[in-house]
């Protein structure tokens, strides 16, 4: 993966409040999702969520299915999604080597975390193993990170907000840099009984083409679908095994 600095996955407090605090509509974004899964696989009854975070898709997800888990590199995130899903078992593992000794109805990989890889040959190995984890007649769900014909250089993000009587403001700038971009963020949180603090991060993600994806996902032995929502500045990448076609 791309090196970077990973202050905020290890604050991951802050990361789950701040956009708890921002809005972002886990629960729309895991009913479309769902929708996605039940139209391809009606009777999917599991579900691994890859590059889960603090839970927060998985928790709206795990609603659905009978059994469900979650996967991340991060053991600070891990340990809120733990909170944030009582009972629902939450694994440490990089999306390419995990390996759970098991399948699932449907996979997913949410919030452009597969941006993260650094080159073609690493989203290859992360796709087989997202591939290897499915159900015969299963479905893969992938929110990829921006293509580079879709990049929005010198993009300026802004955002205050106050959870839980701490407030956190949050301001970012990205560019490109070759076939990646570069996002510095620089996070400010203030809150009664500890005061001020200031740390900064930065994500560096490949701004891989469609065809390298389609590649991907076709060595893996899928038939991907391309899907625009608004939700979704990204869009998603949906797949299915391609012998469980008719």
């Amino acid at each position: 993966m791309h090196p970077t600095s990973d202050t905020i996955y290890q604050r991951a407090d802050v990361y789950h409040d701040f956009y708890l605090g921002r809005g972002k509509d886990y629960r729309a974004e895991a009913a479309l999702v769902r929708e996605l899964i039940a139209q391809r696989a009606p009777g999917a009854r599991s579900l691994l969520d890859v590059a889960c975070g603090t839970g927060s898709h998985l928790r709206e997800l795990a609603k659905t299915f009978e059994e469900a888990a979650g996967v991340d590199l991060s053991e600070q995130m891990l340990a809120v999604a733990a909170r944030t899903n009582p009972g629902v078992p939450c694994h440490q593992g990089d999306m390419r080597t995990f390996r759970l000794g098991r399948t699932y109805s449907a996979v997913t990989c949410m919030f452009s975390s597969i941006g993260y890889l650094a080159t073609t040959d690493d989203l290859d190995q992360a796709v087989q193993n997202l591939a290897d984890h499915l159900e015969p007649g299963g479905v893969l769900v992938v929110e990829p990170w921006w293509c580079p014909e879709s990049f929005l250089p010198g993009y300026v993000g802004a955002d205050v907000v106050t959870v839980g009587g701490r407030t956190i403001a949050r301001v970012s700038h990205t560019v490109r840099e070759g076939t990646s971009s570069r996002m510095d963020v620089h996070y400010t949180v203030a809150a009664p009984a500890t005061g001020v603090e200031h740390f900064t991060d930065t994500h560096v993600m490949s701004l891989f083409a469609r065809s390298d994806y389609k590649v991907a996902f076709q060595r893996a032995g899928l038939e991907l679908e391309y899907v625009r929502d608004e939700l979704f500045g990204p869009g998603l990448f949906v797949a299915t095994p391609r012998e469980a076609r008719p």
